[in-house]
């Protein structure tokens, strides 16, 4: 279990000395990078299939492309297929559903599960696939976005998604390199829990839906009682099952993201299941000192959620 984060002493260090707050907490998060690259550099002999897990917000986006880099680095080709790619197209009839009636947009069942199975299958044993695409806004499949992936030897690919530890999926294969990501620390003051690791994930999940889905903070934390339990369910419970659980939390995050989420994060719908808890995140976020967001480096995960970055979204 990683080792919860002292509020004193960030707000210590944000107040004092940003910029090396900044640098120290990135050379941290860089230094994991590394190392689960190398732990995969590892397994290539075995698989070259990565499967890569986490809740929403934990960022496993620019770290995939980050543990890419590390990779090639050591002189293995990558590629990173995002499972979004295998949404099935919408059918009324046959889309899961939460037991009040609505899509259940969490469920791994709204995936081509047959498809991802074949495809693991077929990259490891080096023969070639078609990845699907998926549009979202017909939510359905699109051909026009289909691309062909055959793996050579010095090659992997990174298969991200919510559901890639899942049993469904992850124990027909075994041998397949498996990390989870998610922001695992939580602050603590004065020996108690002040700021959970999961409101970190809110905060992010906020941030980037207001500034790149086009989504208000008062939808997103709307939702986020169902995104919680879909977590719960098909999720963390799969974690330890992962080679390497890695955190994405960082000590310096929430004086940087306090500017850009303290007033989004007031408009919570009245009558929210998780009303009460999220009703304390403000607060709790109000007694961070703040970090101007000049500090945060280009290829820092934070930027995935604030922008600025030089990783694809």
């Amino acid at each position: 279990m990683p080792f919860p984060y002292e509020m004193k002493e960030i707000n210590r260090r944000a107040i004092d000395d940003p910029k090396g707050f900044a640098e120290e907490c990135e050379a941290i998060y860089n230094r994991k990078v590394y190392e689960a690259a190398a732990d995969m550099y590892e397994r290539i002999p075995i698989s070259n299939v990565v499967l890569l897990s986490g809740p929403s917000g934990s960022g496993k986006t620019t770290t995939a492309q980050k543990i890419c880099d590390a990779i090639e680095k050591l002189g293995i080709r990558t590629h990173t297929i995002s499972m979004d790619r295998y949404y099935l197209s919408r059918d009324p009839e046959t889309a899961p559903r939460t037991p009040d009636g609505e899509y259940d947009f969490e469920s791994p069942y709204c995936l081509d599960l047959d498809l991802l199975n074949e495809h693991f299958d077929d990259l490891i044993a080096g023969k070639e696939v078609v990845i699907p695409h998926f549009n979202f806004s017909k939510q359905e499949r699109d051909s026009s976005g289909e691309m062909q992936l055959k793996l050579g030897k010095n090659e992997i690919v990174i298969f991200e998604g919510i559901h890639a530890l899942n049993d469904i999926l992850a124990q027909n294969h075994p041998a397949a390199f498996k990390l989870y990501i998610s922001a695992r620390s939580d602050i603590v003051s004065a020996g108690d829990i002040y700021f959970k690791r999961s409101w970190t994930r809110l905060l992010r999940r906020v941030v980037r839906d207001d500034f790149f889905r086009g989504m208000g903070a008062e939808r997103t934390l709307g939702m986020w009682a169902n995104v919680r339990d879909g977590e719960k369910t098909y999720i963390t419970p799969f974690k330890y099952k992962a080679d390497l659980l890695f955190d994405s939390s960082m000590g310096y995050e929430v004086p940087i993201m306090k500017k850009f989420a303290q007033d989004a994060i007031t408009s919570i719908p009245e009558g929210s299941r998780r009303e009460n808890e999220l009703h304390s995140v403000r607060p709790a976020l109000m007694e961070f000192a703040e970090i101007d967001s000049k500090y945060v480096p280009s290829d820092s995960i934070l930027r995935e959620f604030i922008g600025g970055g030089i990783y694809a979204r």
